[in-house]
């Protein structure tokens, strides 16, 4: 294949020309026909050649140009709910995320994955070729069930669906519960892509301060006499960005205050992984009467692995079902699914967590430390997790600082992206886990000295 390229790079090969044949070309290279015969057909799959029957191998008519701006993240667009994603998705690997939301990638359990692949190869050819069953694999939602019993939420495996992954597992919800104009309240700050997702639905946005102890109660109560919405989405455990842990007090007056009210509770527990010890969840505590909880495996098992799920009540979960296959048409890859049951059931998985518990709470010592040389301190110390939510010193501008050290190639999150009535810019939420490298502290320290006050 390369030895193809080079002959069309150099100009020995253009656009029209026939190939050697096979044996000839097997000839050259010292090789059998045989993998010329893989070769060629690997290139024609990536469209560099075509092949005419009875013929041979042609090399492809010419290809467009590469367009930089096609492909580079606009740097230039308004800093909004979408600005961090679409910076870190879209970000070369030279680039520094400290502002992204997820672990590097030899942070994961990649061993296990590798096992569970190797024994994917062995499986059946329906589980490589056909469509996912409505609501997942059964295996893996009875495995999600044992789980749930073991925080007190008694759930069949009938009562969970799986889903392309939590955001999906959002969307589905809102699509099911919500119309336009409707009301929905959030966290402030809180997880950025809530905001863009319920956007994309055309709902009323209404935030809720959060404080070190979970949203502030007599607001929370006050927010749903006066806008009377539909939804509350949050996570309960180790909040984005703040890494709060809702109290047992505050989960009893939200619930509380929720049933009095009608409103229904997502439950975002994503990160429920990095917890040392399990904290109070609404949805234990509601026994999913008003509360669906929701997660996926992207942060503690493998963000490339796209499943999430969902359980609710099962009449909501029969709904959901109707839903997953008219926008899905089935559940998550099975694929995916066998791929996530066979990681998690791996004897090392248990073992990478507790390990990657301990790696984060240095990370989160050594991080503040570095960050406070530099007049950055964070709101509160996380119980676990990698997120900092740090504010900035006197009264500095983060968005001015994420576009300056965005000019040097690092991605930060500034505070505002994450808050409703934009009262956070003076806070930037910082990854530690993406903070090994020591350049994204000098270009920090720039950065901030580049914002205005």
């Amino acid at each position: 294949m390369d030895a193809i390229r080079q002959r069309m790079a150099d100009g020995r090969l253009s656009p029209g020309d026939r190939l050697p044949s096979i044996r000839r070309f097997a000839a050259t290279m010292g090789v059998s026909p045989s993998t010329v015969v893989e070769a060629y057909d690997r290139l024609a799959a990536e469209g560099v050649i075509r092949s005419r029957p009875g013929s041979g191998f042609y090399v492809s008519g010419a290809l467009p140009p590469l367009a930089l701006a096609e492909v580079e993240p606009r740097r230039d667009r308004a800093i909004d709910p979408f600005w961090v994603s679409r910076q870190s998705l879209d970000a070369d690997a030279e680039m520094l995320k400290p502002g992204c939301g997820w672990l590097p990638a030899d942070w994961m359990p990649n061993a296990a994955l590798r096992r569970a692949i190797r024994r994917l190869a062995h499986a059946d050819d329906a589980v490589l070729a056909d469509y996912g069953s409505t609501r997942g694999s059964l295996a893996l939602r009875r495995l999600l069930a044992r789980q749930f019993a073991e925080e007190g939420i008694a759930a069949g495996a009938d009562q969970i669906l799986l889903t392309g992954s939590g955001t999906q597992a959002i969307d589905l919800i809102c699509r099911f519960l919500l119309r336009p104009g409707d009301t929905v309240l959030i966290d402030d700050p809180c997880y950025f892509n809530f905001q863009a997702l319920l956007r994309a639905h055309q709902v009323r946005i209404v935030g809720v301060p959060y404080t070190r102890n979970g949203p502030d109660t007599a607001l929370f109560a006050k927010a749903l006499a006066e806008h009377r919405p539909r939804l509350y989405i949050t996570n309960a455990a180790l909040h984005n960005p703040t890494g709060a842990t809702m109290s047992p007090q505050t989960a009893h007056r939200l619930l509380k205050a929720a049933a009095a009210h009608d409103i229904t509770i997502v439950e975002d527990d994503i990160f429920a992984g990095f917890e040392p010890d399990p904290s109070p969840r609404l949805a234990a505590l509601d026994g999913l009467s008003q509360v669906i909880r929701i997660g996926s495996f992207s942060k503690t098992l493998s963000a490339s692995v796209r499943c999430g799920y969902l359980a609710a009540r099962p009449d909501w979960v029969e709904a959901l079902v109707d839903l997953q296959v008219a926008t899905n048409f089935g559940g998550p890859s099975p694929v995916a699914a066998e791929l996530v049951l066979a990681t998690l059931g791996d004897a090392g998985y248990r073992k990478h967590l507790e390990g990657l518990r301990r790696r984060l709470a240095r990370a989160r010592r050594e991080t503040a430390d570095r960050l406070a040389a530099l007049g950055l301190h964070p709101w509160l110390m996380p119980r676990g997790g990698f997120y900092l939510w740090c504010s900035l010193p006197d009264g500095r501008d983060a968005a001015d600082a994420a576009r300056a050290a965005l000019d040097e190639r690092v991605v930060l999150a500034p505070g505002n992206v994450f808050s409703v009535s934009q009262s956070a810019a003076g806070y930037l939420r910082f990854n530690v886990a993406q903070m090994s490298d020591p350049r994204v502290f000098e270009v920090l320290k720039r950065a901030i000295a580049a914002a205005e006050g």
